[in-house]
């Protein structure tokens, strides 16, 4: 086994350091590549899912708001408005993920649904079966299903 890639197996951490110490250094022909590329992938599809997780919890909020009003909490209130906050701010330190928003509202939706579902004791058939809110209902702050907010 490669050196770089044995230590990449025993402690992550100080293989970044060295790798990123191997760049600023110039020594490129001493990075281990193929890993680094890995990483770089798996950073990138970590970006992804923080945005579809963020979305699974807005998502499922609204619905609840919207089909339980007679329920509504500060609580979901603030979750809606941090999740908000945090997708927009997501969107802003990396723009080229709005290229992939609506596939990712797609891949959440099930998930916020099956969320709502649980946590309202409602039949899943009183849910939409595809997400109601486009994107950009999802990130209008002044959006709130079914009525303004309490």
């Amino acid at each position: 086994m490669h050196a770089t890639a044995d230590l990449y197996h025993r402690d992550f951490h100080a293989w970044i350091a060295g790798q990123a110490a191997l760049l600023r250094q110039g020594r490129v022909q001493d990075i281990d590549p193929q890993l680094l590329a890995e990483e770089l992938e798996a950073m990138g599809r970590r970006e992804r899912n923080e945005l579809v997780s963020r979305l699974i919890i807005l998502i499922a909020h609204l619905l609840k708001w919207q089909y339980q009003p007679e329920h509504r909490t500060s609580s979901w209130r603030g979750s809606i408005v941090e999740q908000r906050v945090q997708v927009s701010r997501e969107l802003r330190l990396s723009p080229s993920l709005k290229a992939f928003l609506a596939e990712a509202i797609d891949d959440a939706y099930p998930d916020a649904r099956h969320i709502a579902v649980t946590e309202t004791g409602m039949a899943e058939s009183r849910f939409p079966a595809c997400c109601p809110y486009p994107a950009a209902e999802l990130l209008d702050e002044g959006c709130w299903p079914g009525s303004p907010p309490a």
